[in-house]
């Protein structure tokens, strides 16, 4: 699972409560660096499997997450929310599906990187700061049209085959390269998984012991 070095590798999802947190964990790490650091994020689909072809949620599915795997997640979401005095409008997102954000952002990243950072940081705080659902594509374009971003690609990136193609390969990458739960962080060829603290990435990407 190696990367680049002086690169950090993120694979999350949107619908990942814990992904926000380890995105604001990151945006701690980084505003305290002395250097820039290259970071890439990659898209995880942890609806895989789960996702009807009207794109509903089908709970019924066993991934062996129950009711108590849930409940449990929903008292370390809480805790993870106080830990950093994070603003958060709902502790799980267990109804709302990713896929379209993840073929908006696929698309802007490669048609306006420029934009891609803020579009992306837009999707999460929609989700989980404001409790909206980021597979509705009229969000998805209100959220472009903040973010500077032609709101044509949100329509031409839901209805373009290849892109939903690409979304395919990258989440087949993912499991590939051994990622099973989101966060995972990934920097030369050490991985961390979860929302870890700034003091943990910093350990994992410059490698200090203390």
């Amino acid at each position: 699972m190696a990367v680049t070095e002086g690169e950090l590798v993120v694979y999350a999802d949107y619908v990942c409560p814990f992904c926000y947190i380890g995105k604001a964990s990151l945006d701690r790490y980084l505003d305290a660096r002395e250097s820039p650091l290259g970071v890439e994020w990659r898209p995880f689909d942890l609806r895989s499997g789960k996702r009807t072809p009207d794109g509903a949620i089908d709970h019924s599915v066993d991934d062996g997450k129950d009711d108590a795997y849930f409940d449990q997640a929903r008292r370390n979401v809480e805790r993870l929310r106080e830990k950093y005095d994070l603003e958060m409008a709902q502790p799980l997102a267990r109804e709302v599906d990713s896929w379209n954000a993840h073929a908006v952002a696929l698309a802007v990243r490669e048609s306006d990187p420029g934009s891609f950072g803020a579009f992306h940081t837009a999707i999460y705080d929609a989700l989980w700061r404001e409790g909206r659902d980021v597979g509705d594509p009229a969000v998805l374009s209100e959220l472009a049209a903040r973010c500077d971003v032609d709101p044509d690609t949100v329509d031409a990136a839901l209805s373009d085959e290849e892109v939903d193609a690409r979304l395919d390969r990258a989440f087949a990458e993912a499991r590939e390269r051994g990622v099973t739960g989101v966060p995972t962080f990934v920097s030369g060829e050490h991985a961390a998984a979860g929302a870890i603290p700034p003091e943990q990435l910093r350990r994992l990407v410059e490698g200090v012991t203390q």
